[in-house]
């Protein structure tokens, strides 16, 4: 049996590339794995609960997940957890279908962990990750910005330590209505940690915020007062999990938030990934990390958890300390795992709006008032794409996948749109020697009877018939035409509507006496035509292989008649 190649092998075993340990990278790498590893068990927890999930399986996600998608990902610097957008997307998903927290709610995150898992992993295997480029800036853009507004707002109770219903505010006025010392820690908290932000960028200050909080509230006997807390949080390894089966009825529940949050959890990886490869000079292979990011997601789902991600932030923060491989992702893993194991009983007294603190203070860097305006100046079209997008994700809430369904229909309308009306000019020579829009430039013909158009796309069924519809009306327009030249360079691909409506063009041409040029027909359009057997040779086809030689052959016209 011949050995695999080692493309093959790179494939499946990607960690294998790794750079070989040695003392001076081990050590870098401890320390960019420390400065994850402190965040990830923080940042865990308050992604659970957002997604409404038990604290505990935010740490069950930031372990054998990450160690996953880190082995097989060929973006290993990643830092693949728990994430504020997909926990979002997995709280707002669930919302009526159980109750939060509880055992139902915990299967059904489970279940879109899998399946979001095994749609990711298919589409890796089946080399689809094309499929990103579906989803333009401004429609994710859109999306993010009313995602972060919402995960703001949902937190703001906890932070605020706000004791009765948000609809019920105005009948309880004054400060009884909220838990102050919560409050006073929540608030303090977003505080230190914005100032640790602008001050110590590299330092691990959510684990430190979240230790002294712990401390501030066991000496001031919070929980034994009534105040909110993490509680009980359980050590030990996550247990293998099975969330049981699923009825058809939820099934068809879970389709489009499993669609929506394998599309939005990917972009995450893609935004984070795209500037790893850039930075060190190497190639994107989004298939290859399809495959680690739905094999991940699969571990989190048996391990009783939630999906994951790539983490924007925590990405950035590894490449900034020094990441250079999966290890430190490795040691990260081990940081956590050793919380699992000894440390969980310390996170007992942890008040819950220091956690909402936390999801506050990670999510508003994602809050851009700027970006609007600044897509405004670049496109409008685009620009009133991306508040669309921002506005029905708003107003559907909780089911937030509307939105980007509204940005996806509305991007491809515009894209279609686009191809059934492509850019047709009519040439003329500019004086820098260049061939421009002869109308827009104010030039003249580039010879008497002559006219010569260009389209800048593909002839084929979007755009074909565009084609046929200019030249017919130009042709009638001008009831002299002795010539016309179509200036097929950018034209590089065409299909059988393309062939049919070539020969009806030539068919129109011919009845009207006049000689059809084609200048620079590149080879493969040019063989389906010959294939087709429409580009023949004759006194009334003149071919070009290049813009020079067909404007030296167009110019010699008004040096002779033109003959019947």
């Amino acid at each position: 049996m011949a050995p695999m190649s080692a493309s093959v092998i790179s494939r499946w075993f990607p960690f294998l590339a790794w750079p070989r340990p040695d003392a001076s990278l081990l050590r870098g790498e401890f320390w960019a794995g420390l400065t994850v590893g402190l965040m990830l068990v923080p940042q865990g927890m308050a992604y659970a609960a957002l997604a409404g999930m038990p604290v505990v399986t935010g740490i069950y996600a930031s372990l054998l997940p990450a160690v996953v998608a880190a082995l097989w990902g060929s973006s290993s610097r990643l830092s693949v957890g728990p994430t504020a957008l997909t926990s979002l997307l997995i709280g707002a998903s669930l919302n009526g279908l159980a109750e939060p927290g509880s055992t139902q709610w915990v299967a059904l995150a489970a279940w879109l962990a899998l399946l979001t898992g095994a749609l990711q992993l298919l589409l890796g295997l089946m080399r689809f990750g094309w499929l990103l480029n579906l989803v333009t800036s401004p429609v994710l853009s859109g999306f993010t910005q009313a995602a972060a507004l919402l995960i703001l707002l949902s937190q703001l109770p906890a932070l605020t330590g706000l004791q009765v219903p948000l609809a019920t505010l105005a009948a309880h006025p004054g400060l009884e209505a909220f838990d102050l010392p919560g409050a006073a820690m929540g608030l303090g908290s977003i505080a230190a940690l914005v100032l640790a932000k602008r001050w110590w960028p590299g330092f691990p200050a959510v684990i430190v915020v979240m230790g002294v909080a712990a401390l501030v509230s066991h000496a001031l006997g919070y929980a034994e007062s009534g105040g909110a807390v993490v509680g009980t949080v359980p050590n030990g390894l996550p247990q293998l999990y099975w969330p049981g089966a699923l009825p058809w009825s939820t099934l068809s529940a879970l389709i489009m938030p499993v669609l929506v949050i394998t599309l939005v959890s990917f972009l995450e990886t893609a935004s984070s990934a795209q500037i790893e490869h850039r930075d060190s000079g190497t190639r994107w292979n989004e298939n290859q990390d399809l495959l680690a990011q739905g094999l991940a997601k699969i571990s989190s789902g048996l391990c009783g958890s939630f999906a994951t991600s790539s983490s924007f932030s925590r990405s950035a923060v590894n490449l900034y300390a020094g990441a250079r491989s999966g290890w430190a992702t490795l040691f990260a893993c081990a940081l956590v795992l050793v919380a699992l194991l000894w440390l969980t009983p310390a996170l007992h007294h942890v008040p819950q709006s220091v956690l909402a603190a936390v999801v506050v203070t990670a999510i508003t860097g994602l809050i851009k008032p700027a970006l609007l305006p600044q897509l405004w100046r670049i496109s409008r079209a685009e620009a009133l794409m991306g508040a669309l997008t921002f506005i029905v994700t708003l107003a559907a809430a909780p089911n937030l996948y509307w939105g980007v369904l509204a940005g996806l229909v509305v991007n491809l309308s515009q894209f279609l749109y686009q191809r059934l009306h492509p850019r047709i000019i009519e040439v003329g020579l500019h004086p820098d020697g260049s061939l421009r829009d002869r109308h827009l430039w104010n030039l003249p013909p580039l010879a008497p009877r002559l006219l010569a158009l260009r389209m800048d796309a593909e002839l084929d069924f979007a755009s074909a018939s565009a084609l046929e519809r200019t030249l017919t009306e130009r042709m009638a327009d001008c009831p002299d035409l002795a010539h016309v030249c179509l200036f097929a360079q950018p034209i590089n691909r065409i299909d059988v509507t393309g062939v049919e409506t070539f020969a009806r063009i030539m068919a129109l041409v011919q009845r009207r006496g006049c000689t059809l040029h084609l200048s620079g027909i590149k080879l493969p359009v040019e063989q389906v035509l010959e294939r087709a057997g429409v580009l023949v040779p004759g006194p009334r086809l003149c071919t070009y292989r290049t813009d020079t030689e067909a404007m030296n052959a167009l110019q010699g016209i008004r040096s002779r008649p033109e003959t019947a």
